[in-house]
């Protein structure tokens, strides 16, 4: 049987973010599946090496910025020659920026188009635009993210398929001891300490934790947070205002910024209890990554956690902007630790749900099924 080729498009060549993530794993566990990939990236990067060393056909057509209509319409042109060379199935976008080119480009040489919400999808321009270009359907990450895209008119055949976490890089850790992680890492070796990994962008609720932890020393002096993150450009302020916010409680010794950092797994280790506070998380690959450690997890009570949390079995959930109802979840871990040890237990299991190798495999189904769809 001969593989459909799919050729990908993507806007990035470097991982900034979870959604360069689950293309990395689809490229690392997607060789030799039923689905031919040809890559193609429109901006330099290290990602293409790595694509290539995997043995895939790569190619860069460099697109520049969105203003730059003249190179955006040659890469197009450029993305349409290639998949009527190489006989593509289908031209994919990966995220909403390729779809304004992969779409165009499927239209040209006459092939199927599809593309990846890997985002909370928005009534705004660049939603609209990329979900009124050909498409035959969209993959969504979450239930949630489903329900917001079906506001977006048209409304295309969507396919759900969960993220995964490298689940491998989390079992590794395991091997050394939060106490040893602690001493490792500088860490103090006393207390509960309540960690929080991603960048420092107000969606995602550090305030949130740095507000609730003044109520957990209240019952825990010694508690402390370490928030593993660096800055984030298009919020420059953002990382200021948590200092500022921090001082003015008086948390200055029981918080600390770890800045970002290579070897998040380790610092993961060390935490007693991770916390995920975004705001409509589209799906949130750190709450698996997390659960695979066996760690205890807090997180908002909205968006993709809570898909794939089931409070009080393998964690537990509170509303984003509740600094009350986070520290009231905190308390209950930290006061409880039949608790603790059993939504430990139940996260590693549930963990395995969401594997880089059932991604890759779920991934690439829901494609083959929009290009064959099943009569209903």
């Amino acid at each position: 049987m001969i593989r459909p080729r799919v050729l990908l498009v993507m806007p990035l060549g470097e991982q900034l973010g979870g959604g360069e993530m689950m293309f990395r794993q689809l490229l690392q566990h997607g060789r030799d599946g039923p689905v031919e990939w040809i890559v193609v990236f429109t901006r330099d990067g290290p990602m293409i090496n790595e694509a290539r060393t995997l043995g895939y056909e790569t190619h860069l057509f460099p697109a520049g910025r969105l203003r730059q209509l003249g190179r955006r319409w040659a890469v197009i042109r450029a993305i349409a020659q290639l998949a009527r060379e190489r006989k593509v199935s289908m031209v994919f976008g990966w995220m909403v920026a390729s779809q304004t080119m992969a779409g165009p480009a499927a239209w040209l040489a006459g092939v199927p188009a599809a593309w990846y919400q890997v985002g909370l999808p928005q009534p705004d321009w660049m939603d609209r635009l990329a979900t009124l270009l050909p498409a035959c359907g969209i993959l969504v990450l979450s239930r949630d993210c489903a329900a917001a895209q079906a506001n977006i008119w048209p409304h295309r055949p969507q396919r759900l398929v969960y993220p995964g976490a490298s689940l491998e890089r989390f079992d590794l850790a395991r091997a050394e001891s939060p106490a040893m992680a602690r001493a490792a890492l500088g860490l103090p070796s006393t207390g509960a300490l309540i960690g929080m990994v991603g960048r420092l962008q107000y969606w995602k609720g550090m305030h949130v934790l740095v507000d609730a932890l003044l109520a957990v020393r209240a019952h825990h002096p010694d508690a402390r947070v370490v928030i593993v993150g660096g800055p984030h450009e298009p919020e420059p302020e953002y990382p200021a205002q948590l200092q500022d916010q921090v001082r003015r409680l008086g948390l200055g010794d029981a918080v600390t910024f770890a800045g970002f950092q290579a070897d998040v797994p380790r610092w993961m280790q060390a935490m007693d209890i991770i916390v995920h506070a975004s705001d409509r998380e589209p799906f949130g690959i750190v709450v698996v990554e997390a659960m695979a450690l066996g760690k205890p997890v807090v997180a908002g009570a909205a968006g993709g956690p809570a898909e794939v949390i089931t409070p009080g079995v393998n964690g537990l959930l509170a509303p984003f902007g509740d600094a009350d109802a986070l520290a009231g979840a905190l308390l209950r871990l930290i006061d409880d630790p039949e608790l603790a040890a059993r939504c430990a237990d139940g996260a590693t299991s549930r963990a395995r749900d969401f594997s880089a190798t059932r991604y890759a495999k779920a991934f690439t189904d829901a494609v083959l099924d929009l290009l064959h769809p099943v009569p209903q």
